[in-house]
């Protein structure tokens, strides 16, 4: 029992590591035409799956504050959203209320991609494929919807002033983003989870401890 927490853990160090990766170096993004995709959450929404909930969510709490710390460190226009450091526009102060952006949505990535994989293995028999992809595809939703619908509902006018367009447009402006990169992200978590979780999962070693946890 000892031997397969340790496992488990290394698999969590493994998952955490690779995470500060993708978040702190170009290879954390592919570009698919005029947009640009963000996979960082793709290994929270795998740890999740594999290693449960609770490992998930401290998956998601990393994925958050990688976007924390890179978005203090190396602020854009739009960084006071997800790091309360950076003021709000007109202003010489941030708001606490961007932690909640920056981190509650990551660390539910980190949670619903394993009770959906487990709700359709269930009951689609025999598809575990299908199941990853529906995992990965509502588990980057999840992190897509809530960190574009708590824009809108906590800073809507100010993310109208960075973005210089009208308060009324703003909610059009955020379901482009959800539209296009959303989808897109999706589509390719939707991807790669599968291959990367069947992969793994030819493994007997690693099948015998996730069996266990």
């Amino acid at each position: 029992m000892k031997k397969i927490k340790t496992q488990s853990l290394v698999i969590l160090a493994i998952f955490t590591a690779i995470i500060f990766l993708l978040s702190f170096t170009p290879i954390g993004f592919i570009q698919l035409g005029f947009i640009k995709a963000t996979i960082i959450h793709v290994p929270v929404i795998i740890g999740s799956i594999l290693l449960g909930p609770k490992k998930g969510a401290f998956l998601g709490f990393v994925f958050g504050l990688t976007s924390f710390i890179s978005n203090t460190t190396a602020p854009v226009v739009s960084s006071f959203v997800f790091s309360p450091f950076i003021p709000l526009p007109g202003t010489d102060h941030g708001s606490y209320l961007a932690l909640i952006i920056c981190f509650v949505p990551r660390i539910l990535t980190g949670v619903v991609p394993y009770f959906v994989y487990h709700f359709f293995k269930k009951y689609i028999k025999n598809k575990d494929s299908l199941s990853f992809a529906i995992a990965g595809v509502l588990g980057t939703m999840t992190n897509t919807l809530l960190v574009m619908n708590g824009i809108f509902f906590l800073f809507g006018n100010e993310y109208a002033l960075v973005k210089d367009i009208n308060i009324n447009a703003v909610y059009t402006v955020i379901l482009s983003i959800i539209v296009t990169n959303g989808v897109m992200e999706s589509i390719v978590a939707g991807v790669i989870v599968t291959l990367v979780c069947k992969s793994l999962l030819k493994n007997k070693k690693i099948t015998q401890m996730l069996e266990t946890l």
